[in-house]
C-alpha cells in the first residue's frame, strides 16, 4: 500500500497557495498550507513532510530564511523555493542552502507537477541516510530521557538511605546499652528460676512475683526505643517506596 506523501505549501498569498494545493492535491498528495515562515516552522517541528514549497516575499521572515533552516534542521527534506521576484543573487543563495528546484511566478500546472517529482525522486534516493540517522539520533534521545533519571533517583536515595541510618545510630546504640544488662539478667533469672522450680515448684511464684518488677521496667525502658526504631524503619521503608 502506498503511503500519502505529505506537502507544506508556505505563502502569504492564499490564491498562490490554493493553486499549488489544487494542482497538487489531483494527485494524491496531501497538502498542508502555512502563511508565513514562523507558521512553517511551527509545523516542521510537530509533523513530518515529504516537501516544502516556499514563497521568497513573505512579511517576517522570507523564503531564503526558510529554506536555511530547513536544510539545516531536516538536510534530507527537500525545498523548492517560488517567486515572482526571481534574481540571480536569490537563486544563488538557495542553491547554497540546498534546495531542490527554484521556481518563477507565472507557475503552470506542469512546472509544480515536474518540480514535485524530481524534487521526491532526490528525496527518495537519499532515504535510508539522512533520515534515519536523525530517527536513531531521536530514539537515542529518547532512550536517554528515560533512562537517564534512574541513577539520579537511586543515588538520592542513597543519600536519604545513608542519613538515616546516621540519624538512627544512636538510638539503636542506646537501645542495645540499655536493653542487654535487662536481656541477660533475665535470661539468668529464667535459667536460674526453672532449675529451682524443678526442685522447689513453691519458688516459681516466688520467682515470678521477684522478676515482675524488673520485667516491667525493662519494657518501660526498652519500649519508647523500640517504637522509634520502629517507625523510622517503616518511615524509611515508605520514602523508599515513594522514591522508586
Amino acid at each position: 500500500m502506498s503511503v500519502t506523501r505529505k506537502i507544506l505549501v508556505v505563502d502569504d498569498d492564499p490564491v498562490v497557495g490554493k493553486s499549488i494545493g489544487r494542482v497538487l492535491s489531483s494527485k494524491g498528495y496531501a497538502v498542508i498550507s502555512a502563511r508565513n515562515g514562523e507558521e512553517a516552522l511551527a509545523k516542521l517541528e510537530t509533523e513530518k513532510y515529504d516537501l516544502v514549497f516556499t514563497d521568497i516575499k513573505m512579511p517576517g521572515m522570507n523564503g531564503l530564511e526558510v529554506a536555511e533552516r530547513v536544510k539545516a534542521s531536516q538536510p534530507w527534506l527537500p525545498v523548492v523555493i517560488v517567486t515572482g521576484y526571481g534574481t540571480d543573487a536569490n537563486e544563488a543563495r538557495a542553491a547554497a542552502a540546498g534546495v531542490s528546484g527554484f521556481l518563477r511566478k507565472p507557475l503552470s500546472p506542469e512546472m509544480i507537477e515536474s518540480s514535485t517529482e524530481e524534487a521526491l525522486h532526490e528525496s527518495d534516493a537519499v532515504l535510508g541516510e539522512e533520515p534515519l540517522a536523525a530517527a536513531a539520533a531521536e530514539a537515542v534521545e529518547a532512550v536517554e530521557a528515560v533512562v537517564a533519571p534512574a541513577p539520579k533517583i537511586s543515588k538520592r536515595w542513597s543519600i536519604v538511605k545513608n542519613v538515616a541510618l546516621f540519624l538512627a545510630a544512636p538510638f539503636i546504640g542506646l537501645a542495645y546499652v540499655i536493653a542487654m544488662p535487662f536481656v541477660g539478667a533475665g535470661m539468668l533469672a529464667w535459667e536460674g528460676g526453672k532449675a529451682l522450680a524443678n526442685k522447689f515448684p513453691m519458688l516459681k511464684h516466688a520467682a515470678m512475683a521477684v522478676a515482675a518488677p524488673f520485667i516491667g521496667l525493662a519494657f518501660i525502658l526498652v519500649a519508647p526505643l523500640v517504637g522509634i526504631g520502629a517507625l523510622g524503619w517503616h518511615g524509611t521503608k515508605a520514602l523508599r517506596k515513594h522514591k522508586d
